[in-house]
């Protein structure tokens, strides 16, 4: 166990332009220059034309595959003569899926993080973190199941699940990086959390669209396990923030 360090210690901290008033005062000056021939492919519209060019000409960043089984096939068929688009709810079971592998993640390094630092937060065990742990592998092995049941395969990457995996990439390098501090940690941990539980909300929706309803009470147990994670982290995290200052 490491000796806490107090992340919001006064320190040598050299980023603010206060600190340097002559070459923040001539950096200023400089960006306050009219755009000229020299530097007007550095201004606001060229780079949003740019960028909008870019969006023009990419390709949709996946698509959901056909059913690999007959018995999928024949499901996706029926649902798709009552126009219930059975891809969407596929989808954003992939995305579940996703989100939930990477929780599992996610909490394996905040174990880590909690060990190191585990006498800044008394009112917290590994066991708590191990809890929320285990749940998040439940569920996604919960989703797992789902998609095998409606004869669709929990391996593809489909766009929703791709997504999840480019926005759940910063919050682990949060927690991952060595430099974060258990405050940060929770930090991380409350923003994933509320994003998951908002996750399950749309796929309970979804699977009652589709007439799913044994799937629906099922992840309705799921969002309500998410209901108590966000319960604990926010506490956590207050307990470090509101009561022993460590600000975030």
């Amino acid at each position: 166990m490491q000796e806490s360090i107090d992340s919001t210690r006064l320190g040598t901290n050299r980023t603010g332009m206060q600190t340097s008033p002559a070459l923040s005062k001539e950096m200023m000056d400089n960006a306050q220059l009219e755009p000229n021939e020299t530097s007007a492919g550095l201004d606001g519209q060229a780079l949003a034309e740019m960028r909008a060019e870019y969006v023009r000409e990419a390709d949709p960043l996946g698509s959901i595959p056909p059913p690999a089984t007959a018995k999928g096939a024949l499901k996706s068929g029926m649902k798709m003569m009552t126009c219930s688009r059975p891809q969407a709810f596929i989808d954003k079971l992939s995305e579940r899926l996703a989100y939930e592998r990477a929780g599992t993640r996610l909490y394996e390094a905040a174990i880590t993080k909690f060990l190191e630092h585990s006498e800044e937060l008394p009112g917290a065990t590994v066991s708590d973190f191990t809890h929320i742990r285990d749940e998040e592998a439940a569920h996604a092995l919960l989703i797992k199941e789902c998609i095998e049941q409606l004869g669709a395969d929990p391996t593809a990457q489909t766009p929703s699940a791709a997504l999840v995996g480019i926005e759940t990439m910063g919050i682990l390098q949060a927690v991952t990086d060595p430099r974060t501090s258990l405050a940060h940690t929770l930090h991380a941990l409350l923003a994933a959390e509320l994003v998951d539980e908002a996750g399950w909300e749309t796929l309970i929706a979804l699977a009652e669209n589709m007439g799913q309803k044994d799937m629906a009470a099922r992840f309705r147990e799921a969002e309500q396990h998410e209901q108590e994670h966000i319960f604990k982290v926010r506490g956590w995290y207050e307990s470090l923030t509101l009561e022993s200052g460590q600000l975030v």
